[in-house]
């Protein structure tokens, strides 16, 4: 009896270890329950990491997000439909409130339908435009699908995403590997520092109104072209949770999903890496990858063994030690920085008196430890040791641990400074004795002036 429950119990954490950080309640919006099966190898794939997904369309009757204050789903993904307003309980407002909730969310878009009011309402707030039309259809005469898009050109060919700046732990990476791309609908990335193309266009492509033919579209008349299209972006927003935006739905499809061969232009067959980065994609969408946990913070006096004290005298050396983990998928690993980046402890009052960087002193299975040790400034007052690392496709982490440094007293200087530097102190409060003592008695012992008579 005792193996059997110690069996279940076994297997209930399994169960639990490969479940997102966030949950494994999925929804799945689609413009028929039926076009599931046209997904049936992406769905499967999410069964098989533990999500349970409810398949739902914009028409149903009582759909919810929340209740009570609290999600009723982790993640959301939505299809191509052909309706345009998704209903009340799918506004901006409350797509953009789940997010604030920690909701992630994955928006599929395809060239063939415009995408809802409400998705393009909430990706505006996240400075992704889209067409005007609320739609569009990407081609490239140059990187195109021979066997399926010939005539068309709307299949796109191209490499998988790489590293696009030093020091940036790219999760999307595949090298020497292709994806297919059919019929994707490009946007448009703002300013916003919380934005992350994951892949962009090829300077050869271009966005265009497929109510127009290619061949009479002006230059100026496109929404879009070369690398200011963007085919598939994320928004990392302040509380870590995720909003994902894919150019092309039909990616996900069975049918380019495992199995279809594609050819470049002049090129040979290759088979697309679809369900890899479908699979990739997904997992840091619903922040499987790519999740940043802060174990331990501690800070003690050199050679002492008291932690985290609450007072520090200035000039002291101390020792600062933080402990990470990262979530790869089903398990919590040690966090590794990458070499040309580098994790940083401020030691601050208002400004920064100290940024040093943290070095890696100690592994174990599931986390890293990283350590400094520094000596205080000789100022004394309120400061944090605060540690602030945010980047692209990591969840941010931002400790802060409060801490008062107090000068030094006067019986902790070196005795033989004690009695030099002591007499301007010493000299100050005689000579302040020494003035009220004369003063009083000036006061005291001065004899008032006579009154002067008054002539008649």
């Amino acid at each position: 009896m005792r193996s059997l429950l110690g069996l279940i119990v076994l297997l209930f954490a399994a169960a639990a270890a490969a479940l997102s950080t966030t949950g494994n309640r999925l929804l799945a919006i689609l413009d028929n329950v039926d076009d599931k099966a046209l997904y049936s190898q992406f769905f499967g794939d999410l069964k098989a990491r533990g999500f349970d997904v409810d398949y739902e369309t914009p028409r149903t009757d009582g759909l919810k997000l929340s209740h009570l204050g609290e999600r009723i789903y982790d993640h959301i993904i939505f299809f191509p439909t052909k309706v345009k307003g998704l209903g009340p309980n799918l506004t901006p407002s409350l797509l953009l409130d789940f997010v604030k909730a920690g909701g992630n969310i994955l928006v599929a878009m395809s060239s063939t339908m415009s995408a809802s009011t409400s998705v393009t309402n909430m990706l505006s707030e996240l400075e992704i435009s889209l067409p005007p039309e609320r739609t569009g259809t990407v081609v490239d005469h140059f990187n195109y699908d021979t066997v399926s898009a010939a005539e068309a050109h709307d299949v796109l060919v191209l490499d998988a995403p790489v590293s696009t700046r030093p020091g940036l732990k790219n999760l999307f990476e595949m090298p020497d590997a292709v994806i297919a791309m059919p019929r994707v609908a490009g946007h448009v990335l703002g300013q916003s520092q919380l934005l992350t193309p994951v892949l962009r266009a090829p300077a050869t492509a271009y966005s265009y109104n497929p109510k127009e033919q290619p061949s009479s579209v002006e230059a100026d008349e496109l929404f879009a072209a070369g690398s200011q299209l963007a085919l598939v972006s994320t928004v990392q927003v302040r509380n870590s949770a995720r909003v994902t935006v894919l150019g092309s739905a039909e990616m996900l499809q069975d049918s380019w999903m495992d199995g279809v061969k594609v050819a470049r232009l002049g090129g040979a067959k290759v088979k697309p890496e679809n369900r890899e980065f479908a699979k990739r994609l997904t997992g840091w969408t619903f922040q499987e990858i790519g999740v940043l946990r802060v174990n331990s913070v501690e800070h003690r006096l050199q050679g002492q063994n008291e932690t985290n004290p609450g007072i520090y005298r200035v000039k002291t050396d101390v020792a600062y030690t933080i402990s990470l983990s990262e979530h790869s998928w089903d398990k919590w690993v040690p966090f590794a920085v990458p070499e040309e980046d580098s994790l940083q402890l401020e030691f601050s009052m208002l400004s920064p008196f100290h940024r040093l960087d943290l070095a890696s002193t100690l592994v174990t299975e599931t986390a890293t430890i990283f350590s400094k040790n520094f000596t205080l400034p000789d100022q004394h007052g309120i400061f944090n040791f605060k540690v602030n690392y945010k980047r692209p496709f990591l969840t941010y982490i931002e400790d802060k641990q409060t801490v008062s440094v107090r000068h030094m007293a006067h019986d902790e200087w070196p005795r033989s400074y004690v009695i030099s530097g002591a007499w301007p102190w010493l000299s100050g409060i005689a000579t302040t004795v020494v003035g009220f003592v004369g003063f009083s008695a000036l006061w005291m012992y001065s004899k008032p002036t006579g009154k002067v008579a008054k002539k008649a």
